[in-house]
C-alpha cells in the first residue's frame, strides 16, 4: 500500500500495519514520517525498540534473530533497519523477502532507505516490501510548491502572512531564501514563532528574521532557464559560484541547450513533441516547461550559444586561445559568461540584460 504523508494520521486511526518503508531523499520529511510511525508504535504497544544499520560485513542473521525473538518481559518491538546505501546485498534482498512474508503480531519493522532508482524499485526484495507492508514515498518539494509549504508549516504554529500582495511577497521572499534545503527553512519558521508568536506576520518581520540558507542545485539550473525566470537563474549562478565547479554548472547548461537543439530539430522534421520528449530523457517538472521555451527560443539562438559554450570550456579549463571570431570571446570571468550561456535560453536568443544583482542583507535592528 503507497500512502502520502498527509494521510498518515487517518491510516493510524484505523490500525496499524507490521511493516513500514520509508524512502526518499528529503531528510526533514522523512524523518517526521518516521517519528509518526514510532509514535503510533508506542502507543500501539510497541515499547521495545531496536536499531539496526546496514554497513559493510553487516550481520543479516541478527536482524533476522531479533525478528524472531521476544524481549524478556514479552513486551512487543518496534525493529528500525536502516539501509543508508539502497543497496542491501544479495544476501540482504533474500533476507528482506523472508522478513516481508512474515507474520508476527509483535513485530512492527520500519525500513528506511534513500531515493531509489527505477531498476531498485522494480527490484525482487523491494516490491516484496511494498506488497506486504505500507509506504511512504517522501519527495522533495519543488521549488513552486515551497511558498504553500511554507505557509501550511506557518499556520501550525498559529502563524500566517498579510492578506493580498504584501502576504504573497513574503512568501516568495523566504521560498528564495530557503530553496533546496528544507531542514533550514523548518528552522527558520520555528525561529519566526519564537519571535513573533502566534497571529499574522508582515513583510517587514519575516524580511528582517529570515537567513539567506538556500542551497541551490546544479540540476535545477534547467527550470530556471527553461521558465524564463532570470532572477531565480542569477541567485542560483551566485550560489553555485561559492560551491560547484565551473566544469559541472557548465555541463549542465550546455546538456539543456543541446536537448532543447535536438528537440526542435525533431519537432521541425514532423516528430511528435511527446516521442521526442520521451527519448531525450524529459519528465517531471521539465515536460510541461519543454513547450514554452522551444516557443520562445529559436534555432539560431541554441547555435549560438553552443558556440559560446565551446569558448566557455576552454576556459574554465585554463586553456587559452578561443577559436571565435573576433568579439566574440567570452567575458572575463567564466560565470559571467555562463549567466549569459543560461539567458539563451530564458531569454529566448535576445539581447541579454544585465545580470541582476544580488541583494545585500538588510542590517538588523
Amino acid at each position: 500500500m503507497q500512502l502520502k504523508f498527509d494521510a498518515l494520521e487517518a491510516h493510524f486511526a484505523k490500525g496499524l500495519k507490521g511493516l513500514y518503508v520509508v524512502y526518499g531523499d528529503e531528510y526533514l520529511l522523512a524523518q517526521e514520517a518516521c517519528d509518526r510511525i514510532r509514535a503510533a508504535a508506542r502507543a500501539g504497544g510497541f515499547t521495545d525498540r531496536a536499531v539496526f544499520t546496514v554497513e559493510r560485513y553487516f550481520d543479516w542473521s541478527a536482524l533476522i534473530g531479533a525478528s524472531q525473538s521476544m524481549s524478556l518481559f514479552g513486551d512487543r518491538q518496534l525493529i528500525e533497519l536502516r539501509i543508508p546505501t539502497g543497496k542491501p546485498g544479495k544476501e540482504g534482498a533474500e533476507v528482506l523477502k523472508t522478513l516481508a512474508a512474515a507474520d508476527n503480531p509483535d513485530i512492527l519493522m520500519l525500513v528506511t532507505l534513500p531515493r531509489l532508482d527505477a531498476a531498485t524499485q522494480r527490484s525482487g526484495w523491494f516490491t516484496a516490501l511494498l506488497g506486504a507492508g505500507v509506504s511512504l514515498k517522501i519527495d522533495s518539494v519543488e521549488r513552486a510548491q515551497l511558498p504553500m509549504w511554507v505557509s501550511q508549516r506557518l499556520a501550525q504554529q498559529g502563524q500566517r502572512v498579510a492578506a493580498g500582495e504584501e502576504g504573497r511577497r513574503a512568501l516568495l521572499f523566504m521560498a528564495e531564501r530557503v530553496e533546496g534545503n528544507l531542514l533550514a527553512a523548518h528552522q527558520e519558521i520555528q525561529k519566526l514563532g519564537l519571535l513573533y508568536g502566534e497571529g499574522t506576520l508582515s513583510f517587514e518581520q519575516i524580511h528582517d528574521a529570515v537567513l539567506n540558507v538556500a542551497r541551490y542545485d546544479v540540476f535545477k539550473l534547467n527550470e530556471a532557464m527553461l521558465t524564463g525566470d532570470i532572477g531565480r537563474l542569477a541567485r542560483m549562478l551566485d550560489g553555485l559560484k561559492g560551491g560547484e565547479a565551473a566544469v559541472l554548472v557548465l555541463w549542465a547548461l550546455v546538456e539543456e541547450v543541446r536537448t532543447l537543439l535536438r528537440i526542435k530539430r525533431g519537432v521541425a522534421a514532423g516528430k511528435p513533441l511527446a516521442t521526442l520528449m520521451r527519448e531525450n530523457h524529459v519528465w517531471g517538472p521539465r515536460e510541461r516547461l519543454i513547450g514554452p521555451a522551444l516557443s520562445r527560443v529559436t534555432d539560431e539562438a541554441l547555435e549560438k550559444a553552443l558556440s559560446l559554450a565551446a569558448r566557455l570550456d576552454r576556459q574554465v579549463k585554463g586553456l587559452s586561445g578561443g577559436t571565435g571570431k573576433r568579439g566574440s570571446e567570452p567575458p572575463p570571468d567564466p560565470w559571467a559568461g555562463m549567466f549569459e550561456l543560461a539567458m539563451a535560453v530564458a531569454h529566448g536568443g535576445k539581447a541579454v540584460p544585465a545580470k541582476p544583482a544580488t541583494p545585500a542583507p538588510r542590517p538588523r535592528r
